[in-house]
Order: C-alpha cells, then structure tokens, then sequence
C-alpha cells in the first residue's frame, strides 16, 4: 500500500525514520486494524527513539569533554513509555508538578536524578520534592521563603538552583533578575539546611545566541557566588533545543510563497516554530559550545575549567520522531466550488497549533483504507475536528491532496511527540481520552503494541 502526502504549494513532507517510514508504507492494513481497536485519534509511541536523540546529544558533550546531565522534560509529553526510556538510558527526569514527580518515583527515579524546574510548585510538590531530595530550581525569593518554611529540622541539606531572568528576556514573569540573585543568596548564607549548587535559566524561542548572552550573565554571577564562599557546580540552559520536522529548503519555499489566500481564515499567522530551521539539536548544542563566552573562551572550555557541569532539560528534542498521531476520517464535505472540509475522528486538541493561533506546518499522510479508484482527481481542504465548536480546526491550511480522502482513510500526523499529541486533549463531548501505545517489537520482529501506562513502563524502567 502506498502512502500520499497532500502538496501545498511547495510541500511540507515530514522526515520520517525509516521504521516509521516503513510502517506508514507498507502496513496500512495492520494501522487500519490498530484503530479499529483502539479508537481515533491513536497516538504510537516509539521509546527507544527517545533513547537514540540522548545518545546523539550525549556525543555531542563528550566531542567537547564537558561533564553534563541531562534531564528528559516530562512535561513534553504525557507517555511513561518515555519516562521509563530516559531512566533505563540513565538520564534524569525534569519534573513541573507533583503528579510528574510521582509518576517519575514510581518508575524508580530516586532524588539524584531529579530536578524541579516549575515556577509555581505547591507546598505538597515542595514536601515530597524535600522528601527525596531532589534538586529544585527556586524562581523567586518568595519561593526561596516557602522552600525554607518547609524544610525539615535536622534533615538533609536540600540542594537547589537559583533561576535567573536574563536582561533579553525582561518581560518575562519566570526566574529573577540578578539583584534577587544576589538577594537569595544572602539568605542562603544564613540556611544551614540550604546548598546553593548554581544557576538555572530557561528561554523562550530556539536561538543559541540567547542563550550564549544569559551564560555570560550567569558566570559573572557564578564568580560573584564564588567569592562568597559558595562553591556551585552546575549551569542549567533549560531546554528550546530545535528539530527538525521538514526539509529546510521546503520550508523556506513555502515561507516565502505563503499568501493569506493559503489560510481558510485568508490570513498567514504571526509566527511558526521553526518546523525546517537549519539546525539539528546536535548542531545547535555544538554552535552553543563554541560561543565565545568570557577571555576568549568557548563555552566548553569554561564549563571545562571551571569545573562546571552542564545540566540541560530537554523537551521536544528528546521526543524527536518517537510518536505519530493517527486520526480516521469521518467525511469530506464539499463548502464550495474547489474547497473541502475533511472532518477527523478526533479534535483539535489532539494535534494542531491553532490554538496557539499558529499552524502545525507539516502535511499530514493519507494512508487509504483499500485502494484508490485508478483516476482520480486531487482535492483541495482543511482539516476539521468533530466537535460542534467551529473553532476545532486541526489545519487551517488549504491542503491539496492528490487522492480524495474518503472515509474510513487514516490521516497520520508524524513527530507529535513534542508537545502536540497531549498537551490539550481532553473529554469533550464526553469522548474518551485518545488511547497511547508504545509499539515493540514480538518475538518475530515485526511491529506490536502494548499499553503505555505506568504499569507497562515498570517492568523495563530500570537499566
């Protein structure tokens, strides 16, 4: 069976993995059967994949000799699959809520391979963060106040990060200018129970050069602890490392030809993430390593001579190509002479960026349910959600599709792992929530699935 993806204007075909290539291309009928099973929309998660993006960044670090650790951000995506996959590569776990940091304990993530990076943790997510000892990055000194209140007498000394808020992203209700820098570290001094191990900072958007600009701010802050007495060991970049989703020159085709005609809603969004931007993540970290950071330093080399450790949390470029979303079609209803609504079995919730008032620039894949007529004439549409709400609009693109999706046809949305499959799914209309399944191998070797839950996960969390 052979897989179409529709051709807007220059087209947006996703990179795909060979092995998701190849179940996409020659499996239809066992991906008609999963969701026959198992509802629409199905999310399929590939763990191991996960485990292939930390080995490449992994390299990366050990290219430049910098010591690191790497904490998988949990919040990316909802999936224990993942969770156990970073913790069987030996990676931690970057937990922002007190169910994150559960679900992490119960895989059998103990205190050293966690850290807190939320702005707003509760009073239980402090407690049970405190219980484990696991690092805590503090936003504020109002946070610092309420770590201090809950810290238990005689207890272990809890380690923590101070957030900072570079001066470029001053708008920002996250982390702390560096007088309050200076602010919690007095307080610190005075806290006995209290370890200040370094700073922590977390950017908007994907440039490198940003963040090279809040390192030289954090080393200055660095030295400054220094000569307070304190002895720091890590620098902590956050995440908003790129993938990327499509072929660069593609992109920047369909950048540059755009019209607000391309757009059901006749106008181009303010902005996109950078679906075919010119680095990998490898490439990304590398050009940040080699930034000039102080005395001609490069990043590594300070990192390196100050005997620093590099702490990064992930996202997105963990769950690089380790899920695809798969949607049934329902109908495709003509709303005019050359325009179509093809309506999924599934809601906007499930994978778009509309409601981020963007557009999840990649094309989907029609993958038909028997085999298409032999002549067939392409159609043009956009992809809508079937709740009764106009605005569930998967895509508002105008999407041309060289054969007719029909009903019963799948339309796979590839790479959703990084924040699209999940991050706003809900039980609207009552709907029950999209089923995830990690797919493995059987004793054959051919493609099987197995429920991603926290039960699955345990069995093969551990190393």
């Amino acid at each position: 069976m052979t897989l179409h993806c529709h051709k807007p204007g220059a087209g947006l075909i996703p990179i795909l993995r060979p092995s998701t290539a190849e179940l996409l291309a020659g499996n239809g009928p066992l991906l008609i059967d999963w969701v026959a099973r198992h509802g629409s929309p199905v999310n399929l998660i590939w763990p191991d994949e996960l485990q292939r993006n930390l080995a490449t960044l992994r390299g990366v670090l050990r290219e430049s000799g910098v010591a690191h650790a790497l904490y998988y951000g949990a919040k990316v995506n909802k999936s224990p699959g993942l969770l156990a996959a970073a913790l069987r590569a030996s990676a931690g776990i970057d937990v922002s809520s007190l169910y994150e940091l559960r679900d992490a304990r119960r895989l059998g993530a103990d205190g050293t391979q966690l850290v807190a990076t939320g702005p707003a943790k509760t009073a239980a997510f402090h407690n049970e963060l405190i219980e484990c000892n696991a690092l805590i990055s503090v936003d504020s000194p109002e946070e610092l106040e309420d770590l201090i209140r809950w810290l238990p007498a005689g207890g272990p000394v809890q380690r923590v990060l101070l957030r900072l808020r570079p001066t470029n992203q001053a708008r920002s209700r996250f982390g702390m200018p560096a007088a309050a820098i200076r602010q919690c570290l007095s307080r610190i001094v005075g806290e006995c129970g209290l370890r200040f191990d370094g700073l922590h900072f977390h950017l908007s958007g994907y440039s490198w050069e940003s963040r090279a600009q809040a390192i030289r701010e954090a080393a200055g802050l660095i030295s400054e602890s220094r000569a307070q007495g304190f002895a720091p060991r890590m620098i902590d970049i956050g995440g908003g490392l790129p993938i990327q989703y499509v072929d660069q020159r593609a992109y920047q085709a369909y950048l540059a030809a755009q019209m607000p005609e391309d757009y059901r809603t006749v106008a181009v969004p303010a902005s996109f993430y950078p679906y075919g931007g010119g680095l990998s993540a490898a490439d990304w970290l590398r050009c940040l390593l080699r930034a000039p950071i102080a005395d001609g330093r490069s990043f590594a080399n300070y990192l390196v001579h100050e005997g620093l450790v590099l702490g990064m949390e992930p996202g997105r470029a963990l769950a690089d190509q380790a899920a695809i979303s798969v949607f049934r079609v329902l109908r495709v209803k003509a709303v005019g002479p050359d325009a179509h609504v093809i309506f999924v079995e599934g809601s906007s919730f499930s994978a778009c960026e509309t409601w981020f008032g963007s557009e999840f620039l990649v094309d989907p894949i029609l993958v038909p349910a028997i085999s298409p007529p032999v002549a067939t004439n392409p159609i043009r549409g956009y992809l809508a959600g079937h709740s009764c709400l106009e605005e569930d609009v998967l895509c508002n693109r105008w999407l041309t599709f060289p054969i007719a999706p029909r009903a019963g046809d799948l339309l796979v949305y590839a790479n959703t792992g990084g924040y699209q499959m999940d991050l706003l799914e809900n039980e609207f209309h009552r709907h029950p929530m999209p089923s995830r399944l990690c797919v493995v191998q059987d004793a054959k070797g051919q493609p099987t699935l197995v429920p991603d839950t926290i039960g699955e996960a345990q069995c093969s969390a551990r190393p």
